[in-house]
């Protein structure tokens, strides 16, 4: 595991103890795995508990090699001007197969692994990944935010569920991406002349 971080000091910042909830066991099968997801999706908080972050981290997985090893990250910066303070980087080998809907069973544990590095304590995290936004409701970020107990976001670059209507050009046009009749998210779009990203709510936001 690599761990970096910046000699900057922030008021207010607590060190950060890993206290990951035991959920469930991740040697699981797929239909296992999509039972433990309706489970829990029940648990997640749609309730903003985030009042003016402070910290905010970011995290994702690489590829898998054709050794099954993956590196996760986690970058932590500062609001308002995103200043890094801080990452770990860690490597493991991925165990869980590729399956639409199932990537928390994929990627959670090595991001689980590379939060372990951190030193500080993050107001809210930000998957590259669904939250509710999620046929079971219940996509990454949420899964996270369960495992941590803490607000997460969910940021993808695609839709695994739901659709939208059309956005203006301008950065900041979003529209709500709908289920059935019932909102998951936001369709946002962040750049002019760029394809929208697809945001819910993790937990806790």
């Amino acid at each position: 595991m690599v761990s970096f971080k910046l000699p900057i000091d922030f008021p207010g910042d607590i060190m950060f103890e890993m206290k990951v909830r035991s959920l469930h066991s991740w040697q699981v099968t797929v239909a296992e795995a999509e039972e433990i997801q309706r489970t829990l999706a029940s648990q997640v908080s749609r309730r903003n508990e985030v009042d003016a972050p402070h910290l905010v981290a970011g995290v994702d997985i690489s590829t898998p090699d054709k050794r099954g090893m993956a590196k996760g990250a986690v970058v932590v910066l500062r609001l308002p001007d995103l200043t890094p303070v801080e990452s770990s980087v860690v490597e493991q080998r991925v165990s869980f197969p590729y399956v639409p809907g199932l990537l928390s069973f994929r990627e959670t544990p090595l991001i689980l692994a590379a939060c372990e590095g951190l030193t500080l304590t993050p107001d809210l995290f930000i998957a590259d990944a669904q939250g509710i936004a999620h046929p079971r409701r219940l996509g990454l970020a949420s899964h996270l935010g369960l495992l941590l107990d803490l607000p997460t976001i969910g940021c993808a670059k695609s839709i695994l569920c739901g659709r939208h209507g059309e956005l203006g050009e301008e950065p900041g046009s979003y529209a709500p991406l709908f289920d059935g009749s019932e909102v998951i998210g936001a369709a946002l779009r962040t750049k002019r002349g760029t394809t929208p990203v697809y945001v819910s709510i993790g937990h806790k936001v």
